[in-house]
This record gives C-alpha cells, structure tokens and sequence, in this order.
C-alpha cells in the first residue's frame, strides 16, 4: 500500500529529502510545525490540493521530521533548518517563493522573511513561533512527548479545539507515525528540557521582524492551547505590511479544524499582487 506521506526525494544542501510537488503557477512552500511524528502531509493534507489549483505547492520533510534524512552528529537549529530549507529552492531552481509556516514552520518562515527577503514573495504565519513568549503547558508537552497512544490522544485534544476531530483512529495513526524508526529518537534529541531555550531559539529579534516588508497574513486560533494567541498580536504590530485573521472556537490546527476558510483565505492573500 503506497504511503501519501512519501513523496519525491531530492537532495538539499547535502539532505535527502522528501517532498510533495504539486500543480503549476507561482511557488508557494509549505513548512509543517514540530509535532511528533510529523510529516509535511500529514500537516498539510488537506492544503496541498486546495491550493495546487492554482499555485506549485512544494511541501517538504524539514530534516530531522517526516521521510527526509536524519544525519548523524548533527545539530538541530535555526542555521540547519534555514540552510536545508534555501538549499530545496536551489536544488528546485526556485528563485522566490511564498512561504505559509505552520508553527515551528512559523519560525523558520520569518527567519527566512528576515534575513533572506529576496528569496520570499509573500509570508503566511499561522499560529507561529518565532518572538519572545512564554513556553505554555501545551507546547512542553508537545516536545516532551513519550510515546504512548494515551499520550498522543492527550496531545490531539491540546491541538484541537472541536474534539470530534481527536478520534481513537487518529490517536493510533499519529502514534504509529511517532514510533516509525528514527522518528522518536531525533524528535526527543531536538528539545530536551528545560524548554523555553528552543522557544527563545528560534525568536527573530524585533528590528529584523520590523523590517520585513513583504506582505505578510497571520492567521492564528483564539483557543490555541500550544502557541498563544498573543504571538499573532505581536507579529501584527511588529511586521508593517500585514493583516491579522483570528478563527473562533479554534485551537492549533486551523488549517484542518477550518480548512475550507483557511484555504480560500490564503488563495486569496496569496493571489493579490506584491507591491
């Protein structure tokens, strides 16, 4: 039974990786969050095809996640993830792309916004990492995660605001997913406790995010238990050029808990001309 998890498999900055290449037109790259066993799909299955009917949506594995190579001896960091995720645009022979960032995503999607501009057309942040807060209970227990199909379920229900979304089913799959060879052991090495020096890692500082000057939508969910509401606030102060959507009875997983509005929120913002 073929995997949709598994995509095609490039080498990125000396990184096998795996990643989904989808529909014609302008770029636009997604970048899953850091949840355990996560996989570019899993994160935005339900975006890729949405968005393909009009854009080339490329969603990788970041290293270290999914299907994409785990190196041995090496470091998990902001340099890692931002040199193997310029290094897929190369590799594609990709000159500039919209970035959509899922959280830890978020993160890596301003970095690049920062301090790569000529490389980023447009920039969705949604329930982003990436300035200065408080590690939530929440988010401790997403990177502390044990793997254990009652401690996957315990941590669907911290995602998602609607729980008939978090059905047994999904506590098994994503469990398993967790527990595929290689996956745990390089989730657990990525954020050991104690873990506000990873939320305090991956920060940009205020003056490079007040100079981003591409236009920028933060989308976040008023009940996101893992990544507060507040870092949406702040983004929309800090970056000029932006527009802020809050969902209602939303928590972490906007993209699949509201994923028609989500998607048409984001063909919209992405389809408007960059001035």
């Amino acid at each position: 039974m073929n995997n949709p998890e598994i995509g095609k498999t490039i080498v990125a900055a000396g990184i096998e990786t795996n990643y989904h290449d989808e529909g014609s037109g302008p770029v636009v790259l997604l970048i899953h969050g850091s949840g355990p066993g996560v996989s570019a799909w899993a994160n935005w299955r339900l975006t890729i095809p949405a968005l393909a009917r009009r854009f080339r949506v490329i969603a990788p594995d970041m290293v270290g996640f999914g299907f994409s190579e785990r190196p041995e001896n090496v470091t998990y960091d902001m340099r890692l993830w931002t040199d193997h995720l310029l290094g897929l645009l190369d590799a594609l022979e990709i000159e500039k792309a919209s970035l959509v960032g899922n959280s830890f995503g978020g993160a890596l999607a301003l970095s690049v916004a920062a301090h790569h501009p000529e490389r980023v057309d447009h920039l969705v942040l949604m329930g982003s990492v990436g300035v200065p807060f408080e590690l939530t209970e929440g988010l401790d227990k997403v990177w502390g995660y044990q793997p254990s199909i009652e401690n996957m379920r315990e941590l669907l229900d911290i995602f998602a605001y609607d729980r008939e979304l978090v059905t047994d089913e999904l506590a098994r799959l994503r469990y398993e997913a967790s527990i595929r060879p290689g996956f745990q052991e390089s989730f657990s090495s990525m954020f050991p406790a104690p873990r506000q020096r990873w939320v305090d890692a991956m920060v940009t500082d205020e003056a490079s995010i007040r100079g981003i000057e591409k236009p920028t939508l933060i989308v976040h969910g008023r009940e996101d238990r893992v990544i507060p509401v507040g870092n949406a606030l702040t983004l929309f102060e800090w970056i000029g050029p932006s527009q802020l959507h809050l969902f209602g009875r939303c928590g972490h997983w906007t993209q699949i808990e509201h994923a028609e509005m989500f998607n048409r929120l984001v063909m919209d913002f992405l389809s408007l001309e960059n001035p």
